[in-house]
């Protein structure tokens, strides 16, 4: 079956975070498609309103250098992905806020739609875009929800689920990265399909020479990693009981910061690292002793389906998580705690004695996960079947 009944296969309009910043699970699935579409990828500007902190001069920064940056033609003389980073108005609340950002985006894109020779079909991980839905000459729309923005901590929730709400009754095809997701966007009366994250398992097996890391080398071993978005929803109370239990080593944090509760790092075996590139990953996993999940139970975190999940899981190191229902469908592959308590007192006995023969053998199933399974699913239900009928329970997605 060809795309649309003509042969010619559209082009992805892709509305999301900055490509290449971080490794997100739309990157992901999206990088696996380019050999057979064009992809022309719009960085979006974050949904937390600008603050007076450093945090949010940095990335102001950042977008502003990424906007004065000198352009070629990409319309012309495209690369795969073309990068576009369209001026945005930081602000979303009120309505003028929003107008302002449509016209923007608007006047930006139209010129690459314009001079596609094929359907555009508009994909987005980002409710900021919803005005757009009616305003831009796109094929249909692709909503592939991988959080509940309106619980994230820090943004305005009652804005973003407003605009989450339009978003989902104009797109086309949606997809959800979670039951709890699906859940949600069929309370407002739409189904979607079901897609969990990909793993790469070479990616995170391989070996070769141990690479050198100076941020790791003065810490005290045993080392308990987590890496990730340092926010508050981190469970402090978790971190806190197995540093204190805890008579050698060092619990890690190792992650870009989003406004986390001050008292996390008071314990002296507490160290937070800034974030390290991609591949640096597998090289500190290799490093730790125990991979950890200490998220607190919170609406926010009940509908998360953490990209680091089975990332954590191919490494082949023990993991440690908090029992919550992006995690209990692999239960049977890694330790699941519901205290303090206990998640310290299992997270030092697998520093220990490491990871059980059982949960190995569970964590072959990892084999079905991969990123370019995923690519395929996404593409047969968005890009080639046309407006089909999400599958209620995710047939054949792997969880």
């Amino acid at each position: 079956m060809t795309e649309w009944g003509t042969g010619a296969k559209p082009t992805l309009l892709v509305f999301s975070d900055d490509w290449g910043r971080h490794p997100s699970s739309c990157q992901h699935l999206i990088g696996r498609l380019l050999p057979e579409y064009q992809v022309w990828w719009v960085n979006t500007i974050g949904m937390r309103c600008p603050r007076f902190d450093r945090a949010t001069l940095d990335r102001g920064l950042e977008k502003i250098r990424q906007w004065f940056r000198p352009n070629p033609d990409t319309v012309h003389r495209p690369t795969n992905p073309g990068i576009l980073n369209p001026w945005m108005w930081p602000w979303f609340s009120k309505p003028h806020d929003r107008r302002m950002n449509r016209e923007l985006l608007t006047w930006q894109i139209m010129p690459v739609i314009r001079s596609s020779q094929a359907p555009v079909v508009a994909v987005t991980t980002v409710p900021l875009v919803a005005d757009l839905t009616d305003h831009l000459p796109v094929a249909r729309w692709v909503y592939y929800c991988v959080d509940d923005f309106s619980q994230w901590p820090g943004l305005d929730q009652e804005v973003i689920g407003r605009m989450e709400q339009k978003l989902v009754r104009r797109a086309n095809v949606l997809f959800s990265v979670s039951h709890k997701l699906q859940d949600r966007l069929a309370g407002w009366g739409r189904a979607s399909h079901l897609l969990t994250h990909g793993v790469d398992l070479e990616y995170w097996t391989r070996g070769g020479p141990r690479v050198r890391l100076p941020q790791l080398e003065r810490l005290k071993r045993p080392l308990v990693l987590f890496w990730g978005i340092i926010d508050r929803r981190m469970d402090v109370q978790f971190v806190h009981q197995l540093a204190g239990d805890m008579n050698r080593g060092t619990v890690v944090l190792l992650g870009p910061e989003a406004d986390p509760d001050p008292l996390l790092y008071r314990p002296a075996r507490v160290v937070r690292l800034p974030e390290v590139p991609f591949d640096q990953l597998p090289h500190m996993a290799r490093e730790a002793a125990v991979l950890v999940m200490p998220y607190a139970d919170l609406p926010v975190t009940r509908a998360i389906q953490p990209l680091k999940l089975k990332e954590y899981l191919a490494t082949g190191k023990p993991v440690v998580v908090r029992d919550l229902p992006a995690t209990r469908p692999w239960a049977d592959a890694l330790d699941l705690v519901h205290s303090p308590e206990e998640f310290s007192e299992i997270v030092r006995r697998r520093a220990a004695e490491g990871v059980p023969e059982t949960q190995v053998e569970a964590r072959g199933r990892l084999r079905a996960e991969s990123w370019a399974e995923k690519a395929r699913r996404f593409k047969q239900l968005a890009l080639v079947s046309g407006l089909s009928q999400p599958d209620k329970e995710g047939a054949n997605d792997g969880d």
